[in-house]
């Protein structure tokens, strides 16, 4: 089904959505509960090990059905096949979209352009498990023979934010005796914070750059190097021993001095953003070790089983989509909040503001039209109960529908007390009094004055969804990242958009170069941009 060139909102399933939502805007959630003793129960969805209740949203079962419809009407199920079958669903740079690749297990065929990917991708992973053993039991050591203790990594984006979120995650399963630093900021302070008290001589640097040309994490790389030669007195032959890559560009690789055997591949089809599963979670494997590690793809290959094969209505990322669909376009929404009570996901909220608002933040159909309806909400974030304390006055009693993703596990990885306990109340109660509220009669009632009442009512009515698992684990995490991918990827189709190319990361970075020649060069450039942009230059040369 070819559904690119389609008026989505002219559709008769968007045009069922919009009568819907007005119809709902006048409900609430006390009487969506009050009318049906069950909601609380029917409304939910387990699979994989993830509990999904995402009865606190303003919908019902016709919402449900409507929402549905317009998934079967934008050719969803044919979509699914597309990707998991390796055709070039990312239309504007031609490319297959296949991180479902990445975990999907030795002796699997899954083929772009009529080649099976599957036994390069574990290849690379056995490549990987090797390189990880050696550092781990001590027997890659560096230049002088000390043992490595520490591993830098460097990268930025997808290279940066899921290897730091997946490290803070599972650091409960990491190996202590090991430190690991990330840095991807070209901003100085970034390195030198994060080498200031490390020894080169047990430092290994893992460099992650697809193209090997990356500006940020080459001047990171170049700024690396130069910091280890000067341990070691300007022998480059320890470069070969103190750092590895990530890339595809073997060429650069070994000019930077790196021995391409220790270059570890990934591809075209594996986007920056999805490929923390790829060779770009080698400080992962590092971390938690190559079983852990596996156990990781386990979960996020559980996940995808369970996309491609689930009826919708009971498909946890087809459900997640939905629900922020429909809070999107139907009812306001600008903004989701990821809530997650665990304080090892605490760069859960940031790693999910790059795959959902770089894939979905587009403003052209796939038929490059312009759109009339909202695209991606912004997403954002801390772990509770600190937000609690920060900005759930706004979710609460602002004028803004902001709906949340409560995140939450019935174990705790550190059973100290009544702390897990405490934590579990605050996410349940947290989403019971964004659903409810607390009316002006239930304030007068309890003896509040007159005059403090309507500053101690709640309206309630903020929808909410609570994802639960039983505990936290690399597998676990594998199905929630997975959870995020897909639901990013419905989402995608229903705005019509292509959720897996970034064309507006490129337009800064082309200026920002033009801008550092200016910066640098020793005389003074002739004006060569906005009276502004001029004046700023101008001020950055006076002030060096």
């Amino acid at each position: 089904m070819n559904t690119s060139a389609m008026n989505l909102t002219g559709t008769a399933s968007w045009l069922a959505l919009v009568a819907q939502g007005e119809s709902m805007r006048s409900r609430t959630l006390r009487e969506l509960f009050a009318e049906d003793g069950e909601r609380g129960q029917r409304l939910t969805c387990e699979a994989v090990g993830l509990y999904l209740d995402y009865s606190k949203n303003r919908i019902t079962s016709e919402t449900l059905r409507l929402l549905i419809g317009l998934a079967d009407e934008c050719g969803l199920r044919e979509r699914i096949a597309a990707m998991f079958s390796g055709e070039r669903i990312n239309i504007t740079e031609n490319r297959a979209v296949l991180h479902v690749a990445l975990r999907a297990p030795r002796g699997s065929s899954i083929r772009v352009d009529g080649k099976n990917v599957v036994p390069h991708v574990h290849a690379v992973l056995d490549r990987m498990t090797g390189f990880a053993c050696r550092v781990r039991g001590g027997q890659w050591v560096g230049h002088t023979g000390q043992r490595i203790r520490n591993v830098v990594n460097i990268g930025i984006g997808g290279s940066d934010l899921g290897p730091v979120m997946a490290y803070e995650a599972l650091r409960h399963y990491s190996d202590r005796g090991l430190v690991f630093r990330f840095i991807s900021n070209v901003d100085g302070t970034d390195f030198a914070e994060a080498t200031h008290d490390l020894d080169p001589a047990e430092t290994v640097v893992i460099v992650s750059s697809k193209t090997f040309t990356t500006q940020e994490t080459m001047t990171n790389a170049q700024t690396a190097r130069r910091w280890l030669l000067a341990a070691f007195g300007g022998d480059e032959r320890a470069v070969a021993k103190h750092f590895v890559a990530v890339s595809t560009n073997a060429t650069k690789v070994a000019e930077f001095g790196i021995d391409t055997a220790n270059m570890f591949e990934f591809w075209d089809w594996v986007g920056g953003r999805y490929s923390m599963d790829s060779a770009i979670g080698l400080s992962t494997m590092l971390a938690i070790g190559p079983d852990h590690f596996r156990e990781l793809l386990a979960g996020f290959h559980e996940m995808d089983e369970h996309f491609r094969s689930a009826p919708f209505d009971r498909n946890l990322p087809v459900l997640l989509a939905l629900l922020t669909v429909w809070n999107t376009n139907f009812l306001g929404a600008e903004t989701v909040a990821v809530l997650p009570y665990d304080q090892y996901l605490k760069r859960f909220p940031a790693y999910l503001q790059q795959l959902t608002m770089e894939s979905n933040g587009k403003r052209v159909t796939l038929a490059g039209r312009d759109v009339d309806y909202a695209t991606s909400p912004i997403y954002w974030g801390e772990p509770g109960t600190n937000g609690q304390h920060s900005f759930y006055q706004l979710i609460h009693q602002g004028t803004r529908l902001i709906p949340c993703d409560f995140i939450a596990f019935v174990e705790s990885l550190n059973p100290l007390g009544p702390h897990h306990a405490m934590l579990l109340a605050n996410v349940l109660a947290q989403a019971e009094a964004l659903a409810f509220g607390k009316t002006a009669d239930e304030v007068r009632a309890e003896g509040t004055a007159e005059w403090l009442v309507p500053h101690r009512t709640f309206p309630g009515n903020r929808p909410s969804n609570v994802l639960m698992a039983q505990r936290l684990s690399p597998a676990v995490l594998g199905k929630l990242v997975a959870l995020y991918e897909h639901a990013v990827f419905v989402e995608g189709i229903l705005w019509n958009v292509d959720s897996f190319d970034q064309w507006g990361v490129e337009l800064g970075k082309v200026l920002a170069q033009r801008i550092l020649g200016e910066l640098q060069s020793k005389a003074a450039p002739a004006p060569a941009h906005d009276s502004s942009t001029n004046e700023l230059i101008r001020r950055c040369r006076q002030g060096k």
